[in-house]
């Protein structure tokens, strides 16, 4: 059993699941709509011959200015067939939502979590998602890029310029 393997079954059982493959020495990437995220996740956990039964590691990523801005990554392993998988999923900025896979993998709970306080990102079906790392009293998700550092002004294109002129940087 291989990556490829996981991929075609995939395919087999959810046709419209699949929005992209990309494969970066030797471990498979694959994009999947939001909505099949646990369809998929129960599939690749479940079917004999996949067994990825270990969830690593679930983190989100900001990429504003892009359409959709988040993506929440999950990169599976096969114990048994000594695999990892990555499964990608696209949040809009206006509904930052996706299922949740702490029914599936217990260690998704705390990494759920950690994603939803740091980045806004909300998991349909969580047990508990409050925040883990920042104070309860918090406003906002300071893992966002449009989030301010403090009371310093974010850098962007159009004000890069400015910014960077007044900020002190390491000389080579």
């Amino acid at each position: 059993m291989d990556n490829q393997t996981a991929l075609k079954i995939i395919r087999e059982r959810f046709p419209q699941a699949v929005l992209g493959v990309d494969e970066f020495r030797g471990d498979l990437s694959i994009t999947i709509r939001r909505e099949a995220l646990a369809d998929v996740a129960r599939l690749l956990r479940d079917e004999p011959s996949l067994r990825y039964t270990f969830l690593e590691n679930l983190c989100a990523v900001d990429y504003l200015g892009r359409a959709p801005r988040f993506e929440v990554v999950a990169h599976l392993v096969s114990m048994q067939h000594l695999h990892r998988l990555c499964l990608k999923v696209g949040a809009p900025e206006e509904d930052p939502h996706v299922p949740s896979l702490a029914p599936l993998f217990p260690t998704a709970t705390y990494q759920e979590r950690e994603a939803w306080d740091l980045m806004g990102i909300v998991f349909d079906g969580h047990p508990s998602l409050t925040r883990i790392l920042m104070p309860d009293d918090w406003v906002g998700h300071p893992q966002r890029k449009d989030h301010p550092l403090g009371d310093e002004e974010v850098a962007f294109t159009f004000n890069q310029e400015r910014i960077y002129a007044q900020k002190p940087f390491a000389k080579k």
